[in-house]
C-alpha cells in the first residue's frame, strides 16, 4: 500500500516519540549490561549533567562487579577518562553531601586509589623499576618516582641493590632513595643493621646517618657496643653523631624511649596512616631472594607489636627494668583490647598466655606503672586490667603505698569512669586495711553506689540552639540516657555535673573554637577528663580536625547534620571503643553483689578505717528497693551497723513481706537488736508482736525471737499471748 504524504509525516513522529521514549527509559534506568567501559563513561556523564539518581545506580554496578582494586585503576588508567573522572568524583561529593552519591563517589575514589597502590607495591613492578634505575635518564626518574610511591614496600628490593657490590652505580641510586623515603625505609634498615656485620653493617649504619631520623639511633648505639669490628662500631658512631644521639644514655634507656614513641603512635613510626596494614620486619640473611621479609600486621596491633618488641630489647639489656617491663604489659593489654575478635596477629600466636597472666606474674611494682599509665592517658581498659592484676596479687598497705611519689589505686578512686572507680573501691575493700589513708573515705560510699546506680547513664550536650539540643537529647534518651539541662561550657553546668553519678558521653553542636574549648575544659575536669566526645561540626571543620584526632578513642569528629540514626551509632561506637561501652544489666549485677559481699565482710571484721556505717543511707534505700537473696544479703550488713535507721529498715522490709523471707529478715532485726538494743519505733513493735501470734509457725517462732531480742515488756505481750 502506497503511503500518502500525510501517512510518512505521522509515521516519523511515531518513530521519533518512540525513540524519545525509549531514551527516556534509558535515562531514568541505566542499563546493566553495558561494558564497565561504558558505565565508566555513563558514570561521569551523569554526574556532570547532575543526574545524580543515574550515577548512584552506575557507581553502584561499578562498586558490586567483579573487579578488584587494580582492575579498576587500569580500566580508569587505560580509558583516556582520568581527569574527568576526577572532576566527576569531586562533583558528586559536593552535589550530594551527606547522600548516598556522596557515600558512592568516594568509595570510588578509594577504589582508584587502592589499585595504584597495590599495582606500585607489586613485587614484580619494584623489581622492573629497580632494574631501570641505571637505564636512560627519562626511565630513571620514572622509575625513582614510582618506587617512592611504594614506599616501605619497595625497600626490599632496593636494599639487595643497595648490598650489590657488583654495580655500583645501582648501588648509589638505590641509596639516594633509600635516603629519600624518608622514616619508611628506617626499621627494616634497623632490622637488618642488628642481623649484619663488616663492610654491609658499615654502609647500612652509613645509610642510617644520612636520612636523619632519630629513631635509628637505639638500633646504632645497640650495634655499636656490639658491633665487633672497630670499623662497624665506628660507622655507628659517626652516624649517631649526625643524627644527634643522646650521649651518656644506656643503650636499653634508647629502646624504651622508642618503644614510647610506638606507643603514643606518633607519625614518625607509622608508614601508612589511614590504610588497613602496616608492615613488620623480619631479616633471614639466608633467604634465596630477598633478606628483609615484611608480613602485614593489622594497623590496629602494629604500634603494640612494635612497643613490645622495643620493651624486649630494654629488657635484654637490663632485665631489672621495671619501665620496660610495666611497657610491655601496658602494650600487650592495649594490643589484646584492640585487637579484632578472630584475628590471627603475626607478632602474637594465638597459644600465647593471655595478657592477664603476664600481668599477675609482673608483679606490683609494674602493675602500678601500669595503672598510673592508664589514668594518665585515659584509657579505661588499661586502667581496669591493671586494678584486676593488683586485686589479684597485692595486699595491705601495698595497695594504698603505690611506686614513688604516686598513689594509683587511690587515684583511680577519682577517675571519671565508675567501672574504674568500683573496681577501684572493691580491691581497696577485699584488702580490709588496716591504717588510714588518702582516699579511704571514697571506699565505702563507692561501693554503697554501685549496689544502686551502676546502670545509671549520664549525658551531656553542649548546644548554643535549643533545637538543636532537643533533637540529640531525644536520640541520647532513646538510648537510656538521663541527658543534663542545656548549656555551652562545663562550667555553665558545674552543680548538675557535680551532682550526675558520672558522665558517660559528651556531644557538642558548637562552633570549631568553642568546642575544641569545651574539650580543653573537660580534660582538665576531675569529673569529665575520662569522658567520650563527640564533636559534631560543620563539614568544612569536620574534614580539618578528623585526621588529629583520628587515634584519641576518647574523641569522635564528625559532620553536623546527621539523621538520627547515625548520631545514635556513632554514641554507641565512640562509648564502646572509650570505656567499653554503657554499665550493662548484668555487669551492674556483678557490681552490686560484689559491693554487698564486700561491705559484708568489713562490717563482720569491724574495720575501723572502711567504715560500714558510711553507706547507711544508701544501703536503707536499696534494701527497700531490692527483692530475693539481694535484699537478705544487704540486711545482713544492716545489721551490722549501729544505727537506728538500720535495724529500723530491716524491720520495715521484713514486716512487708511473708513466709521463710520474713522469718528470715525478722532473724537480721533480732541479730541487730543483739548486738545494739532495741531502736524500733513503738509502731513496729506492736507489728513484731501481732506477727508472733499469727498462725504461721515459721513467721510467729521468728518474731517471738525477735521479741526476746528486743527486750519487749511482757506487759506488752501478755495481752496478746491471752488473745485479748
Amino acid at each position: 500500500m502506497r503511503r500518502t504524504p500525510t501517512g510518512r509525516v505521522l509515521c516519523v513522529v511515531a518513530s521519533t516519540l518512540t525513540l524519545l521514549a525509549s531514551a527516556g527509559a534509558a535515562l531514568a534506568q541505566p542499563a546493566d549490561e553495558s561494558s564497565p567501559e561504558q558505565k565508566l563513561r555513563d558514570f561521569i556523564h551523569y554526574v556532570l549533567i547532575n543526574r545524580n539518581d543515574a550515577a548512584e545506580l552506575i557507581g553502584q554496578q561499578l562498586l558490586s562487579g567483579d573487579m578488584n582494586a587494580q582492575a579498576f585503576t587500569d580500566l580508569v588508567d587505560s580509558s583516556g577518562e582520568y581527569q574527568r573522572f576526577k572532576n566527576a568524583i569531586g562533583e558528586a561529593m559536593r552535589a550530594d553531601v551527606g547522600g548516598s552519591l556522596e557515600e558512592t563517589a568516594a568509595a570510588l575514589e578509594r577504589l582508584y586509589e587502592a589499585g595504584r597502590l597495590e599495582r606500585a607495591r607489586a613485587p614484580e613492578e619494584i623489581g622492573r623499576n629497580v632494574d631501570l634505575l641505571t637505564g636512560h635518564l627519562q626511565a630513571r626518574h620514572l622509575a625513582e618516582s614510582r618506587l617512592l610511591a611504594a614506599g616501605e614496600y619497595a625497600v626490599p628490593q632496593l636494599f639487595e641493590a643497595l648490598l650489590d657490590g657488583a654495580n655500583p652505580d645501582l648501588q648509589s641510586v638505590a641509596q639516594q632513595i633509600l635516603v629519600k623515603m624518608g622514616s619508611q625505609s628506617v626499621m627494616p634498615l634497623c632490622v637488618a643493621l642488628t642481623q649484619e656485620s663488616g663492610a654491609r653493617a658499615e654502609l647500612i649504619a652509613d645509610v642510617l646517618g644520612l636520612k636523619g631520623y632519630r629513631t635509628a639511633v637505639p638500633f646504632l648505639a645497640s650495634k655499636a657496643q656490639n658491633g665487633g669490628s672497630p670499623e662497624v662500631v665506628q660507622a655507628c658512631q659517626r652516624a649517631i653523631e649526625r643524627l644527634g644521639g643522646d650521649e651518656g644514655v644506656p643503650v636499653p634507656g634508647l629502646f624504651l624511649g622508642l618503644g614510647e614513641i610506638f606507643y603514643a603512635e606518633r607519625p614518625e613510626v607509622t608508614s601508612f596512616p589511614g590504610e588497613e596494614h602496616q608492615l613488620l620486619w623480619d631479616y633471614l640473611p639466608s633467604a634465596p631472594s630477598v633478606s628483609l621479609v615484611a608480613t602485614p600486621i593489622l594497623t590496629e596491633v602494629y604500634h603494640e607489636a612494635m612497643t613490645m618488641r622495643m620493651a624486649e630489647a630494654a629488657l635484654q639489656g637490663d632485665a631489672q627494668n621495671t619501665d620496660a617491663a610495666a611497657l610491655w604489659v601496658a602494650a600487650n593489654i592495649k594490643r589484646s583490647v584492640e585487637q579484632p575478635e578472630g584475628y590471627e596477629n603475626p607478632a602474637y600466636a594465638s597459644g600465647r598466655r593471655d595478657p592477664a597472666y603476664f600481668a599477675a606474674a609482673a608483679g606490683m611494682a609494674v602493675d602500678s606503672r601500669v595503672l598510673a599509665r592508664g589514668l594518665d592517658t585515659r584509657n579505661t581498659p588499661l586502667a581496669r586490667a591493671a586494678i584486676s592484676a593488683i586485686e589479684d596479687i597485692a595486699g595491705g598497705s601495698q595497695l594504698w603505698s603505690g611506686s614513688g611519689a604516686r598513689r594509683p589505686l587511690v587515684e583511680a578512686l577519682g577517675y571519671a569512669n565508675r567501672r574504674v572507680q568500683y573496681e577501684a573501691a572493691l580491691a581497696f575493700g577485699a584488702a580490709q586495711p588496716g591504717e588510714s589513708f588518702e582516699g579511704s573515705d571514697r571506699v565505702v560510699p563507692l561501693l554503697a553506689s554501685a549496689i544502686r546506680d551502676a546502670t545509671e547513664r549520664y549525658a551531656i550536650v553542649f548546644s548554643g540552639e535549643v533545637e538543636a539540643y532537643q533533637g540529640v537529647r531525644r536520640i541520647l534518651e532513646g538510648q537510656g540516657y538521663t541527658v543534663l539541662p542545656r548549656g555551652a561550657t562545663p562550667g555553665e553546668l558545674e552543680r548538675e555535673i557535680a551532682e550526675a553519678a558520672g558522665i558517660d558521653v559528651i556531644v557538642t553542636m558548637l562552633g570549631r573554637e568553642a568546642s575544641l574549648g569545651v574539650m580543653d575544659q573537660s580534660r582538665y575536669s576531675a569529673k569529665l577528663a575520662a569522658t567520650p566526645m563527640l564533636v559534631l561540626l560543620p563539614a568544612e571543620d569536620a574534614a580539618a580536625l578528623s585526621p588529629m584526632y583520628e587515634r584519641d578513642p576518647m574523641v569522635m569528629i564528625r559532620r553536623a547534620g546527621l539523621p538520627a540514626d547515625t548520631i545514635g551509632a556513632a554514641v554507641g561506637q565512640l562509648v564502646e571503643n572509650a570505656s567499653g561501652g554503657p554499665i550493662s544489666r548484668e555487669e551492674a549485677r556483678d557490681y552490686a553483689e560484689r559491693s554487698i559481699g564486700v561491705l559484708r565482710d568489713l562490717a563482720v571484721s569491724g574495720n575501723s578505717v572502711l567504715k560500714v556505717e558510711d553507706a547507711t543511707a544508701a544501703l536503707v534505700s536499696a534494701v527497700a528497693d531490692a527483692s530475693g537473696a539481694r535484699r537478705m544479703a544487704i540486711g545482713e550488713v544492716l545489721s551490722y551497723i549501729a544505727d537506728s535507721r538500720a535495724q529500723r529498715a530491716v524491720a520495715d522490709v521484713a514486716l512487708a513481706s511473708s513466709g521463710s523471707e520474713k522469718a528470715a529478715l525478722l532473724g537480721l532485726v533480732a541479730d541487730s537488736a543483739k548486738r545494739f538494743g532495741n531502736q524500733l519505733e513503738d509502731r513496729q513493735v506492736a507489728q513484731v508482736v501481732k506477727t508472733a501470734t499469727s498462725e504461721s509457725a515459721e513467721e510467729s517462732t521468728a518474731a517471738a525471737a525477735l521479741l526476746g531480742a528486743l527486750g519487749v515488756p511482757n506487759a506488752d505481750f501478755l495481752p496478746q499471748l491471752l488473745g485479748q
